[in-house]
């Protein structure tokens, strides 16, 4: 259970696509990416609170029961690991060279993220829903939608306590332990 405290803060995840390339602009890859933070919250113990996935990076927030660096590496390795394969599989041979690394850190040819993501400490339930909200409202200050509900990955859904059938990322909401009165994501 998580108690969004000074003690044990929430993490606010962004991850944003090398030179703000839009790598997640089908479904199939935002499908992936969805995949892929699931994995890294199994792998590494960790809930998932919320979460949008834009055509070129994504938000998402976290338990904060690891490391931050530990939570960032588990969860941009996955990401990465699944992306580039993919898209070595399905022969995308124009974007894997967009994503071609001169530096070749530590081996590796492909560099999916930036070379600096930003995690962010939640200490507050006041803070921890402005990150919420922000995160559902992304998809329609960014003109995809007139509704954040319409948006099909996002949490949006998943906080209003109508996830579809086929909902991309399931949250682990019941884990957290409210210290006051929860009110709805769009009411906040």
């Amino acid at each position: 259970m998580a108690t969004i405290s000074r003690d044990s803060p929430c993490l606010f995840i962004t991850s944003v696509a090398h030179d703000r390339l839009p790598v997640f602009r089908t479904d199939a890859l935002k499908r992936i990416v969805c995949a892929a933070l699931d994995e890294a919250r199994h792998s590494g113990g960790f809930a998932i609170f919320a979460y949008v996935i834009m055509s070129d990076h994504f938000h998402l927030i976290t338990e904060g029961t690891l490391k931050p660096s530990d939570t960032l590496r588990l969860v941009n390795g996955i990401a990465s690991h699944r992306v580039i394969s993919y898209l070595k599989e399905k022969n995308y041979a124009t974007s894997l060279a967009k994503l071609k690394d001169a530096k070749k850190a530590r081996g590796h040819v492909y560099s999916l993220w930036d070379g600096h993501s930003d995690v962010l400490p939640l200490f507050s339930e006041r803070f921890f829903m402005q990150r919420v909200n922000y995160i559902h409202r992304n998809p329609v200050q960014a003109g995809l939608v007139d509704r954040a509900e319409d948006y099909h990955w996002s949490s949006v859904r998943c906080w209003n306590r109508r996830p579809l059938e086929d909902e991309p990322l399931l949250m682990d909401l019941d884990m957290i332990v409210w210290r006051r009165p929860r009110r709805r994501a769009d009411e906040a």
